[in-house]
């Protein structure tokens, strides 16, 4: 079966004329585990994450799960599954993914056929030497309704619309209310913390909301 070699540091390998039956071999093959791979119609992009990479990706998620724990959100994370469809032949592992709106639909799965399936509410992107623009139309021709791209010490947020094209926003739609702006401030100002002294700021920054929010309700 054929494998992938480790790869340094955030290198990324493309290779072209690759078949569908190829990609998902490669894809399922245990000893590749530890690398991305997005497939996109006979193009397939290969990336061994870096350091900084992984860990804007999961502290990120740490964020979201707070949110979404302090304000009772149904929320289900799949990190980094991978989902494709074949009759679109193009397939990714976002750095995080999240059921949200849909996430009754997907409680009882152990695993996400698209073809039977929703995909996930919201994406996210981590973006450290290279973009990932070139994967959106990735990710809206697999319907998913929001992305968030970390990128320049920021994020961005691109909401699907008309025409299954990606248009910036402001704010999130999928989950609303989350303080994006300042999220991105703290993970740049207190990168040389520990994730601890992240965390905290963070936790901080989320009672003030709550608090703001249940004032404005009361």
């Amino acid at each position: 079966m054929a494998t992938v070699e480790p790869l340094l540091r955030e290198a990324r390998v493309r290779l072209s004329n690759i078949d569908w039956q190829t990609y998902l071999t490669l894809r399922d093959n245990d000893d590749n585990r530890n690398v991305r791979m997005t497939y996109d119609r006979g193009i397939l992009e290969i990336m061994s994450p870096s350091k900084r990479h992984e860990r804007v990706g999961y502290l990120l998620g740490r964020f979201i799960d707070e949110w979404t724990d302090a304000f009772s959100i149904r929320v289900q994370a799949c990190r980094s599954m991978t989902f494709h469809r074949q009759d679109e032949e193009r397939g990714l592992e976002p750095d995080n993914c999240y059921y949200l709106e849909r996430v009754e639909q997907v409680l009882d799965r152990e695993e996400i056929d698209l073809a039977c399936d929703p995909p996930p509410d919201l994406a996210i992107e981590v973006d450290v030497k290279s973009g990932s623009r070139g994967r959106l139309p990735i990710y809206a021709s697999l319907g998913v309704p929001e992305v968030w791209r970390w990128w320049n010490d920021g994020i961005e947020v691109y909401r699907l619309g008309r025409r299954s094209r990606y248009q910036r926003r402001d704010a999130s739609e999928a989950l609303n209310g989350f303080p994006v702006a300042a999220a991105a401030e703290i993970l740049r100002d207190k990168w040389g913390s520990d994730d601890g002294q992240i965390m905290r700021a963070f936790r901080k920054l989320v009672r003030q909301r709550k608090g703001a929010a249940d004032q404005s309700s009361s």
